[in-house]
């Protein structure tokens, strides 16, 4: 393993303190075996991979190829971790180096017309990788808070989200509510998800 791959990068753009936080703390049980945590920084963190693997037009076996062997390098750098916060950066930059890697074994020469590493992309690719962090962030939160909702209410915010949506007919019929309390209901639980400690990190930051 080169320095390179190391988990010593800096954060590309300033992170919410309390989002690092939980970050650091993952980062730490997970070293320790917790196996919890660990799932909890898969979960975290596989939108950010597989939005990469996207953006460099890998197909699914290539972007499980590819998911499998960051993680696989994470568990062995765990130990030398030394900035948690860091963590989104170093997974954004070895998931663009295993994509090339798949590239160069597909496509051979051609695929030197891709960048060589994150640190030489042009600002325009940073911004997509910061942007790219951001929305991992996002969607982890959005899960975190969505998951921390009564059954009930994860039910009536997963049917009012569906595409296509649900009639409110059906979905009175189903939960078992009258039609005029849907619209309450749904105001309350997305009013719970934005006090979310994770959310309002967000929307604060």
């Amino acid at each position: 393993m080169t320095a390179e791959a190391t988990c010593t990068l800096e954060p590309p753009a300033p992170a919410n303190a309390d989002a690092n936080s939980v970050v650091r703390d993952l980062v730490a049980r997970a070293r320790s075996g917790d196996r919890q945590a660990w799932d909890a920084l898969v979960e975290r963190y596989a939108p950010l991979i597989w939005s990469i693997c996207r953006k460099h037009r890998l197909g699914r076996a290539d972007a499980d190829d590819v998911g499998q062997s960051v993680w696989l390098r994470l568990v062995d750098q765990m130990d030398r971790v030394r900035d948690p916060a860091a963590l989104p950066g170093w997974l954004a930059t070895t998931t663009r180096r295993e994509c090339l890697r798949v590239l160069r074994a597909t496509q051979g020469p051609y695929a030197t017309m891709y960048p060589l590493d994150f640190e030489s992309m042009p600002d325009r690719h940073t911004q997509m990788a910061d942007q790219e962090l951001l929305a991992a962030e996002r969607q982890a939160a959005l899960r975190e808070a969505f998951t921390q909702l009564p059954a009930d209410g994860q039910q009536l915010i997963a049917m009012l989200i569906a595409d296509p949506p649900v009639p409110y007919a059906e979905i009175s019929a189903q939960l078992g509510i009258p039609i005029g309390s849907i619209g309450p209901n749904r105001s309350r639980y997305l009013g719970k998800m934005r006090r979310h400690p994770a959310i309002a990190a967000l929307m604060n930051a």
